[in-house]
């Protein structure tokens, strides 16, 4: 293969620090008899260090010099799957290892819609670690009452448990991004401490009181509830979005389906 140019549009920065890549595959610890799904592989730097640890990878990626690249290596071993990422439906793609575990440097263009849409079949997910931007991976593990805290940190910890494992330089990339990134350890949760009676309803009113994040919630869910329904689910009105803890949010919207 010719030397690959790097696609703006796909926000490809390859990984090709040996050291990251070996602290990464640590951190995932496979089982040998392990068939993972890594999504956006790039030119396999992760990938056919991988493949030396488990049996078998699944690869997700949309360009198609990366598919003729990776299916040039003719490695029975790597199942190429070449679908938009935001597309992907992981029941269809009969992997044998479920709940599976999924890993990826994901695409910085499409990492926050991306999440949200994994975490809708987070009940088929054992785990998933992904390099992402440093601030995507903050806002992912912010705390209530915090500047970054917002609502992919409500959804992303309603779904999983979330631990930062170390962070990564520019210089770790092929081009060097701007930013720095950071590698995060996404478990979902076998039982959920704040089960949600509908996870949609919750995303709604997570989504309706992060809109206006600088008003009251009486502001900002007022096409949602009236003050009478926040003050019966225990809610202050005068509160703002980001001093609601995720089993608030979570209270707040199976008391409003009660009353639907």
């Amino acid at each position: 293969m010719q030397k690959y140019q790097t696609k703006k549009r796909f926000g490809q920065h390859f990984l090709h620090d040996q050291h990251v890549i070996e602290r990464i595959i640590q951190a995932i610890n496979p089982a040998p008899d392990l068939h993972l799904l890594e999504i956006g592989p790039g030119l396999g730097a992760l990938t056919f260090p991988l493949l030396k640890r488990v049996e078998h990878i699944h690869v997700v990626d949309i360009d198609r010099d990366i598919i003729a690249h990776l299916t040039e290596m003719k490695d029975p071993r790597l199942t190429i799957h070449e679908i938009d990422a935001l597309k992907l439906n992981l029941a269809d793609l009969n992997i044998q290892s479920t709940p599976m575990r999924i890993v990826g440097n994901l695409p910085y263009n499409i990492s926050t819609p991306l999440i949200f849409h994994l975490l809708e079949s987070s009940e088929l997910i054992e785990d998933m670690h992904f390099m992402l931007q440093k601030e995507v991976v903050d806002r992912m593990s912010a705390i209530p009452n915090t500047k970054l805290y917002g609502r992919l940190s409500v959804m992303v910890q309603y779904h999983c448990e979330t631990e930062t494992l170390f962070n990564v330089g520019p210089s770790a990339f092929n081009p060097p991004p701007k930013v720095d990134s950071a590698i995060v350890r996404l478990r979902p949760w076998q039982k959920k401490p704040y089960p949600a009676t509908d996870v949609k309803h919750l995303r709604k009113v997570v989504t309706a009181a992060f809109s206006l994040r600088r008003k009251t919630l009486r502001n900002s869910l007022k096409n949602t509830c009236g003050v009478s329904d926040l003050e019966a689910a225990d809610i202050d009105p005068t509160a703002r979005a980001e001093t609601l803890a995720v089993e608030d949010y979570v209270r707040l919207s199976n008391y409003l389906l009660t009353q639907a």
